[in-house]
């Protein structure tokens, strides 16, 4: 189980699990170098909804994220052979105001910057949600809190 606020990088056969409420998971894969990681990031505001970027957001979020790069990608990373995927989890829109850029915004904006393509995928729902990842492969899915058939010859990440 990758916690909150942290990520866990393997170049091992292994099940990469985040439990997601208003939060995010960046699953980013090198496929040349066989390294994957799962970064687990929760939306500041602890609403459950999508907040605003602010100046120490951004200066947190930043390090931690290029953290991840580095421990996933290493210093000559081809960024061809790199996926990124970030699924959010958020509560359903309300009459208030949603921001005009997220964490998910600032994420893909920084591996843009990186020349890396990453696919978005954000859910809406009052229950949380459950990322897996096998970081060897690359595959990343979603699955019931406690259905990890999908996944039978994988092994779970102490994390």
């Amino acid at each position: 189980m990758v916690a909150p606020d942290t990520f866990h990088v393997s170049p091992e056969p292994l099940l990469m699990i985040a439990d997601l409420h208003g939060a995010l998971a960046l699953c980013l894969h090198d496929e040349g170098r066989g390294v994957g990681g799962l970064l687990h990031l929760r939306f500041m505001g602890g609403t459950g909804r999508p907040s605003d970027v602010t100046d120490n957001t951004l200066s947190s979020v930043l390090v931690v994220l290029d953290r991840f790069k580095r421990a996933v990608l290493g210093n000559t990373a081809r960024r061809d052979e790199v996926q990124a995927r970030i699924l959010a989890h958020a509560l359903p829109p309300t009459d208030a105001g949603e921001p005009s850029a997220s964490l998910v915004d600032l994420i893909q904006a920084d591996l843009a910057d990186g020349k890396i393509a990453c696919g978005t995928q954000t859910t809406r729902r009052t229950e949380p949600l459950r990322v897996c990842f096998q970081p060897l492969e690359g595959r990343v899915w979603i699955c019931g809190p406690n259905d990890l058939r999908a996944a039978p010859r994988a092994h779970r990440s102490a994390g």
